[in-house]
């Protein structure tokens, strides 16, 4: 890998708008689809598909936000970039730090999901070295390709885009025909604190769009494209999320001790081929997902040191292949690590809280970008103005707060860790540039 500082302009600018959709698509849509609607059920019953249409609302309401802020840049980083802008590069190393070792996490759990799923197929990936050594795999695979160049990773990206898609759209089509007017005439709504409680659940399957805003510096057109693919592809997803809770309620409604529901939908739609359909579709859309976060999660280490916040080494950029190649390897090592360790089970407990905090930082640097940016013709513009950010803060801060105490601990305590390493790399900037 090199070790070339090379700027941002290194980077290729191969990403259309359609790309931007892909990789939120992807970042997206991953795991949380195949497991959730069982737990949806459980909590919500004939409600239950009316839970993915208000988390869709909460989430447009922070993706106007987060496409609002994409208008006003074109770098690499996301909300490293907003945060460090609008609050310092402390601000923005926080956003950057809890958001990758989030990913990372996420990353080695559903590698482990993906070959546990592939194991229909062959029995040996279920446990033991064979397990191990297809996860390795995948993390140097998706590694080398993100690597190579940008242009490989979103053929990638598209291919497993289509491929996920497939399954859960035959899905749809076939159970639709079965749908149970109970959900608009016998659905009861859950008391409030029962409807936050299943709605921050939920809304892990809504989290991960911010994706698409980290890989800008790489983009044909980042304050158009980035916007609108936001927008576009999250408002489709919350369609595609009621559509396919719509039909696991109407078709099988039992499921709600299942840890494969999807499949066990199939299995009573389409019989033993439906269910090893919907099997080879959970191991695409995984892939799809890891392969996105392979793609977007290296890009905020590298953001991070470019704002002066992580040593230099992190920003280099590959002389041939124009990649952020050192970023994506330590990234790679750490998903590896975590996986190999067994012990990133419990950084899911953190995953969503996480993502709120870090929306929640992003909502807040919306007046002061615009004071400190000011506006241009033909800007992404926001429907009822600062009403949109002041109503998502709102609503975020009310799901913030039916997290458990194990998850704010833990979040608490990888803010300590990364607040300690921010400060070892600051007192390291400052002898070097003491001692220039």
């Amino acid at each position: 890998m090199s070790e070339n500082n090379i700027p941002q302009k290194g980077l290729r600018k191969e990403i259309s708008q359609l790309g931007f959709g892909a990789i939120a698509l992807n970042g997206t849509i991953g795991a949380g689809i195949f497991a959730l609607p069982a737990i949806a059920i459980e909590l919500a019953g004939l409600f239950s598909p009316w839970i993915y249409v208000l988390c869709g609302l909460l989430i447009m309401l922070i993706v106007f936000v987060f496409a609002r802020a994409a208008s006003y840049f074109s770098d690499t980083g996301g909300p490293v970039t907003y945060a460090g802008r609008a609050f310092g590069p402390f601000a923005g190393f926080q956003a950057g730090w809890l958001l990758t070792l989030s990913r990372a996490a996420a990353f080695a759990a559903n590698a482990h999901l993906m070959i546990t799923y592939a194991g229909w197929l062959w029995p040996p990936l279920l446990d033991g070295a064979w397990h191990t050594a297809a996860v390795l795999a995948i993390c140097v695979l998706l590694a080398i390709i993100n690597a190579i160049g940008i242009r490989q990773s979103m053929m990638a990206i598209f291919a497993l885009t289509v491929l996920k898609l497939l399954p859960l759209t035959l899905l749809v089509l076939l159970g639709i025909g079965q749908f149970d007017p109970g959900i608009f005439t016998d659905a009861d709504v859950p008391p409030l604190n029962s409807l936050g409680e299943t709605m921050l659940v939920v809304l892990y399957a809504f989290v991960g769009f911010e994706s698409a805003v980290i890989p800008a510096g790489e983009a044909r057109d980042a304050r158009r494209d980035i916007p609108l693919a936001l927008v576009r592809t999250v408002l489709a997803i919350t369609a595609f999320y009621f559509l396919i809770q719509v039909v696991t309620v109407s078709v099988a409604p039992e499921v709600a001790d299942s840890k494969t529901p999807l499949a066990d939908v199939a299995l009573v739609l389409m019989g033993t081929a439906g269910a090893g359909l919907l099997t080879l579709g959970a191991v695409f859309s995984i892939g799809g997902n890891l392969t996105a976060s392979m793609l977007s999660a290296p890009r905020m280490v590298y953001a991070m040191a470019h704002i002066g916040s992580m040593p230099p080494w992190f920003g280099a950029v590959h002389s041939r292949y124009h990649t952020p190649a050192n970023a994506i390897g330590f990234y790679a090592v750490f998903s590896i690590v975590l996986a190999l360790s067994g012990g990133f089970v419990w950084l899911a407990a953190m995953s969503t809280v996480v993502r709120l905090l870090v929306y929640v930082m992003c909502i807040a640097t919306l007046p002061r970008l615009h004071r400190l940016i000011g506006e241009y013709e033909g800007q992404f513009r926001l429907w009822g103005g600062m009403a949109v950010p002041v109503l998502a803060l709102v609503l975020s801060l009310w799901l913030m707060t039916h997290a458990s105490m194990k998850s704010w601990l833990v979040t608490a305590g990888f803010m300590a860790v990364g607040t300690l390493l921010y400060l070892f790399a600051a007192r390291g900037r400052a002898q070097i540039e003491g001692g220039a």
